[in-house]
């Protein structure tokens, strides 16, 4: 990372998204291919499938198909339709997690010299 200029929040690297018409149609067949799946499963519960045993795990089964291809349809947009951005962050120390401003890192003296941390400890309200 370059040191130079580089603040919260600033875009360090932008590749746009490569947007190939062959991931566009694969998109397109996934999906199809998930209306089905989602029509079969939906077909399933209403029919009854799944009070045997063998049509239990076929919905099961069936389940997993949707969320597998679900998964295969959101990294192909993921990868081919998002743009890479790598954003700047601002790496926090450890003094910020307990809300303390920068200038009061090293904490605040409570008196200037001994006769203040006489008075102080006398009568601290003051």
């Amino acid at each position: 990372m370059s040191s130079t200029g580089s603040t919260y929040g600033d875009i360090h690297r932008y590749e746009p998204a490569r947007e190939s018409t062959a991931a566009a149609i694969a998109i397109i067949l996934l999906t199809v291919l998930e209306i089905v799946f989602v029509f079969m499963f939906t077909y399933g519960l209403v029919s009854g499938w799944g009070l045997s045993d063998t049509g239990n795990m076929f919905l099961g089964g069936l389940l997993a198909a949707i969320f597998v291809d679900l998964a295969f349809i959101l990294a192909l947009y993921r990868k081919e339709f998002l743009p890479d951005v790598v954003i700047v962050k601002k790496r926090r120390r450890k003094w910020e997690d307990l809300y303390i401003r920068e200038e009061d890192v090293d904490g605040s003296a409570l008196g200037e010299g001994a006769w203040d941390q006489v008075k102080r400890a006398v009568y601290p309200y003051r």
